[in-house]
């Protein structure tokens, strides 16, 4: 079938918006109508960047939609099921058997190679191949993915959100809930208050955290994050001593701290203002940093990347499904809508801070 997509054609470029071809699913494959797309950081580096995406691609990560057709072997989806379509994993490995999806021996093939587990792409354009992004493809009007990639969502929110939960919102409130075990009364410090700051942040509040600190440089977003839970704020344009503050607020260092940055001199303050027995959790992509391992060792510290919040995605999105319902993790409070044509116009605000997580509505 005729499918439109954006297709990046040149690295760092802008996409193309393109008609190409859609092959039918294969065994345990769906076909999906996008309804929705997030657009995520990994989105702007597989465009920028050799090793992280395959060229020529069609890009997208976080999309939502309806199931439209199954393959063979398909058993708990059905058309007309409304779903979130998150990374690929191969369902094999010790890792995936002991659902730790996250580290699966194959993620980085399955995701950034461009093809599915055949080694062949589902997208074409004149005969020749386009390559998918994260084992599928969400800006593109359809796309065909692995069941295990698909996860059933509840029919009475709206479809048009649901995107992010795959990655950016999985990842924040994913790591303080799962990889953090964050408990009632431990405090919390974010750095950072873009969308996976601050789901990370409501995943704080969920976790019953106190204090929980939203450490950003933008008026704005401070404002939302108070919003949405954060009990102090702190500027770092405006505040000389951040780490000082940090203890000051906790009493004695942090129990929590989440760097969605990957600005090094943040890590390394949330690190320092770690209190005895401290976790610091680094989702942002980040450069090499000094770790104060002496330091650490004497107050029984941690510090730890976490890809996906370190949470088994079957059971985490529809987690964060309820939770959206009981309005507790109002994420409808950090989207902006655009036009499938307006992606660049997206990824420019996105870039920009603009926007804290752009989502693009498909063609119908």
């Amino acid at each position: 079938m005729e499918v439109k997509a954006a297709v990046l054609y040149e690295r760092g470029k802008e996409f193309v918006l393109d008609t190409v071809e859609l092959a039918e699913p294969k065994q345990d494959e769906v076909l999906i109508k996008i309804v929705a797309s997030g657009i995520c950081h990994s989105d702007e580096v597989g465009r920028t960047f050799d090793g992280f995406s395959v060229l020529p691609v069609i890009m997208g990560h976080e999309g939502s939609g309806i199931v439209e057709k199954i393959g063979a072997g398909v058993k708990d989806l059905k058309p007309g099921d409304h779903v979130v379509v998150t990374y690929a994993t191969c369902g094999t490995c010790k890792y995936c058997e002991d659902d730790m999806p996250t580290v699966c021996t194959s993620w980085t093939h399955l995701n950034s190679g461009g093809k599915m587990r055949d080694g062949t792409s589902r997208f074409s354009k004149d005969g020749k191949e386009v390559n998918n992004f994260f084992g599928y493809s969400s800006f593109t009007s359809h796309t065909v993915s692995h069941v295990r990639n698909v996860v059933k969502i509840d029919d009475d929110v709206d479809l048009s959100l649901m995107g992010p939960l795959g990655c950016g919102f999985q990842t924040g409130a994913g790591t303080v809930l799962g990889y953090l075990d964050a408990r009632p009364g431990k405090s919390f410090v974010v750095f950072g208050c873009g969308s996976v700051g601050l789901s990370a942040m409501m995943g704080a509040k969920i976790a019953g955290c106190n204090p929980i600190i939203a450490v950003g440089g933008t008026p704005d977003k401070l404002n939302l994050a108070k919003e949405l839970g954060a009990t102090h704020t702190i500027n770092r344009r405006e505040v000389g001593d951040i780490k000082g503050e940090i203890i000051k607020i906790t009493g004695g260092g942090a129990d929590y701290v989440l760097d969605s940055t990957g600005n090094s001199e943040m890590i390394r303050i949330g690190i320092d203002a770690m209190g005895p027995l401290g976790k610091t959790a680094l989702v942002g992509v980040s450069d090499n940093i000094t770790i104060p391992v002496m330091n650490m060792m004497v107050k029984n510290q941690m510090v730890c990347a976490v890809t996906e919040g370190s949470v088994n995605y079957r059971e985490f999105i529809p987690k964060m499904v309820a939770w959206y319902k009981e309005g507790r993790f109002p994420i409808d409070k950090l989207v902006k809508f655009y036009e499938f044509e307006d992606i660049e116009e997206a990824f420019s605000d996105s870039k920009s801070g603009q926007t804290i997580k752009p989502i693009l509505k498909m063609p119908k």
